[in-house]
């Protein structure tokens, strides 16, 4: 298995793009605006899109992607490409993205009966089977009803797991699970410096100080990715960071970046 970075970007500027990873090459976890790093006939073979949470820069690609490989999907009688998400995701998708209004509602279209998407809902703490793809929906903390997700590597990969956190505060809950789980990489958001703090505990996102106290509760040492960071703040974040003096092997995640399983 082979996960490619799309874009791991808190917000958009030259260069940056918002979050989307492909697992493959027939999922997506998170659907930003990196989705538009994809070919049309790469995005023509995603069959399964793993929302963590309703927020533009998460679900921007979904009715993009939509509109570019419906007539690809309809000629090749694909199914429907699935999305997966909370039912609060989901009720937010269909009241204000796909109600006629901001975009068509790519759930009855061409038709009710052979749509291009259909929205398939999970829970927190369920193993979704994708393909022969083990991947469990882990509890995050946001301002909206929120996961991340944990990839399994299979015996290939010893059931070593990718982690992505999704948008989150401080999350117990998180630490708890991991520490069940053989870890591969963890992607985990740091979307503000220090200097922003108060920002990022009010809009429930780490910063670095905030993300110490987090892999603290995390045993070892573990490739930790740092992703959501701003545009313009790299900087600050990654230096943040540095002086934690942490046990794990932490970088900054970048667009285009391929991590094996």
């Amino acid at each position: 298995m082979n996960i490619r970075v799309l874009g791991c970007s808190g917000a958009i500027a030259a260069g940056y793009k918002t979050t989307a990873f492909l697992l493959d090459d027939d999922v997506l976890i998170d659907a930003g605006t990196g989705v538009g790093e994809l070919t049309l006939e790469e995005l023509a073979r995603i069959d399964h899109i793993l929302v963590s949470h309703s927020h533009l820069d998460h679900v921007l690609g979904i009715p993009l992607l939509a509109d570019a490989v419906l007539r690809l999907r309809a000629a090749a009688q694909r199914p429907p490409i699935q999305v997966h998400a909370l039912p609060a995701t989901l009720d937010a998708l269909r009241q204000h993205l796909f109600n006629g209004i901001i975009w068509p509602d790519f759930t009855a279209l061409p038709s009710r009966a052979a749509p291009v998407l259909c929205l398939r809902p999970f829970e927190i703490g369920q193993r979704l089977n994708l393909g022969g793809r083990e991947i469990e929906v882990l509890p995050a903390v946001h301002t909206v009803p929120a996961v991340g997700f944990a990839v399994d590597g299979g015996p290939p990969a010893e059931h070593a797991h990718w982690v992505f956190t999704g948008d989150t505060g401080p999350n117990a809950a998180l630490w708890q699970r991991l520490a069940q789980l053989k870890l591969s990489h963890l992607v985990i958001e740091t979307a503000f410096s220090d200097d922003e703090g108060e920002v990022a505990q009010l809009s429930k996102h780490l910063c670095p100080s905030a993300l110490g106290s987090e892999l603290a509760q995390l045993s070892g040492s573990v490739d930790v990715r740092i992703t959501h960071i701003k545009p313009g703040e790299m900087r600050a974040v990654m230096q943040g960071i540095a002086a934690l003096n942490s046990p794990h092997r932490i970088s900054a995640l970048a667009a285009g970046q391929s991590m094996a399983l």
